[in-house]
């Protein structure tokens, strides 16, 4: 019985490994570009290493949402998503790193994202085509791929906050281990701030999922601690930088209360339209010329780039709760998204609902069947074919100007 139960790991080590491999490969050959400008935040890491909290120097104009205050520059990016970057800060100190190797960072984090799906769904004993179907959809099928090749830092963290929240799932669902849980959940909400909102849903994941050496109060103790002490530490650095703990520094961008779409705040109720229509209803725009049909750049409905989540709607589940957990977070983090004044600037579809794919794929496991259809099959290979003209039209070409 042990042999077998270590022949099943390997298998599904082996799998996950294969998928995690080929995922590196494609992201990394997917952008020419060589993704070294957008470092906002290695340069306020670096700035840590010698005891700063901004640039002293002018940063490069194209980095243009740099926070100047009182001889200083600062990050609008929060604590954690600077902290993701201390280690490489560190290499690059030590002379083994030159620049920002943003596209082989995105590449790896969507190896490991293809890693922690094709685990996770091992939980389920689906067959291995469905079960590698629905790990290829996420990383090939959706709006991450374009999005997070590009690998600038904003798609860095969206892309930490992905790999983040599966890898606090694997540890709570398929591994137990609170305090990685807690780890990976900080990771995921140190670089996007409203994850947060969706601490009560793992803490009831953890409360409800056995744990042979530790009470329920144990467990949780131990999921909270990484995350609250992060949290504190937010708090703090927003304080010592701007003088307030909520203060996040966004508004502070010079300009950006001036642009059209936040003349009502950073965050308000009537953003949600707009961001509504780029992210459900928005089409391509037709041109005169090859390739005749493009994406606008700022925006695309998730549904008719990615046809295959016609599946989320499927009835039926075999977990009924971790299914309605799942919509919870989903419409917990649209709502916050939807109120976000900008919909998301240059972006391949709708970029911020990357942070739901976690919980989409839950969903798809879930309801989904055994033996995976024609139809299935179809809407699949649509959806990575979409996403894969997507992808090079909005990392290898101007489009936009056409």
């Amino acid at each position: 019985m042990n042999e077998e139960k270590t022949g099943l790991r390997n298998r599904e080590l082996m799998l996950a490994s294969i998928l995690a491999a080929i995922t590196f490969l494609v992201y990394f050959f997917s952008n020419p570009l060589p993704g070294t400008y957008y470092d906002y935040t290695l340069r306020i890491a670096g700035a840590f290493l010698h005891g700063e909290l901004g640039l002293k120097e002018q940063p490069p104009s194209w980095l243009n949402e740099m926070i100047p205050l009182d001889g200083r520059y600062y990050s609008a990016f929060p604590l954690g998503s600077v902290v993701t970057m201390l280690p490489l800060a560190i290499l690059k100190e030590m002379k083994l790193v030159e620049n920002f190797p943003g596209v082989l960072i995105a590449a790896l984090l969507a190896g490991m994202i293809a890693f922690l799906l094709s685990m996770i769904s091992a939980k389920y004993e689906d067959s291995y085509p469905r079960r590698i179907a629905l790990t290829v959809f996420i990383v090939f099928g959706t709006w991450v791929w374009a999005n997070l090749a590009f690998a600038g830092a904003w798609h860095i963290s969206l892309g930490v906050a992905v790999a983040g929240q599966l890898a606090a799932l694997f540890f709570i669902l398929i591994k137990p281990k609170p305090l990685l849980a807690g780890l990976c959940f900080a990771l995921a909400f140190g670089n996007r701030t409203e994850i947060i909102l969706l601490a009560p849903i793992f803490i009831y994941l953890i409360y409800r999922t056995p744990n042979q050496t530790l009470s329920h109060r144990q467990a949780i103790a131990r999921f909270v601690a990484i995350p609250f002490t992060l949290g504190i530490a937010t708090l703090i650095y927003n304080y010592a930088r701007f003088s307030s703990i909520l203060d996040f520094g966004y508004a502070r961008i010079p300009g950006v209360l001036n642009e059209p779409w936040y003349q009502h705040g950073i965050f308000s109720l009537h953003a949600i339209p707009g961001n509504a229509m780029a992210m459900l209803f928005e089409p391509w725009r037709r041109v005169n010329q090859f390739p005749y049909l493009v994406p606008t750049g700022f925006g695309g409905s998730i549904f008719l780039n990615s046809p295959f989540l016609i599946y989320l709607f499927r009835r039926g589940a075999r977990d009924a709760t971790l299914k309605w957990l799942s919509w919870c977070a989903i419409a917990i983090l649209t709502f916050v998204l939807w109120c976000h004044g900008n919909p998301g600037g240059w972006q391949f579809s709708y970029r911020y609902a990357m942070e739901l794919l976690p919980w989409i794929f839950l969903i798809l496991l879930e309801s989904a069947r055994n033996k995976i259809s024609i139809f299935e099959i179809i809407l699949l290979v649509a959806s990575i074919a979409i996403n894969a003209w997507g992808t090079y039209l909005f990392l290898r070409t101007n489009y936009l100007s056409l």
